[in-house]
């Protein structure tokens, strides 16, 4: 079994910092260290499991507009303000339903 070397768990701190911006990406270098020093096993997989949990820390989303407008099913449309079409009146619904039973 082949022990990993620095580099690779270094380039996985790097790769999993490359999102971040400036101010971010400094801390999380910095914590991330600290977390794979702390791990008794270093492994690729063992360092990711715990820098994935520790980058979603860092990562600050942008605000999504569609959050503040609410769902787009309560919104008013142009077409939820016009008259219902359909059945006018029950003549007219009866007219349409011989006419399609007559087919």
């Amino acid at each position: 079994m082949l022990l990993p070397s620095d580099v690779e768990i270094d380039e996985l701190i790097l790769q999993l910092a490359s999102p971040l911006h400036p101010p971010e990406y400094d801390a999380f270098i910095a914590a991330a260290q600290a977390v794979v020093g702390s791990i008794p096993c270093v492994g690729v997989g063992s360092a990711y499991r715990a820098l994935a949990s520790l980058q979603a820390r860092y990562v600050s989303y942008p605000p999504d507009p569609r959050i503040a407008a609410g769902p787009k099913h309560y919104r008013q449309t142009k077409l939820m303000l016009l008259p219902p079409v359909g059945a006018d009146d029950g003549k007219a619904l009866g007219k349409q339903r011989a006419a399609w039973a007559r087919r």
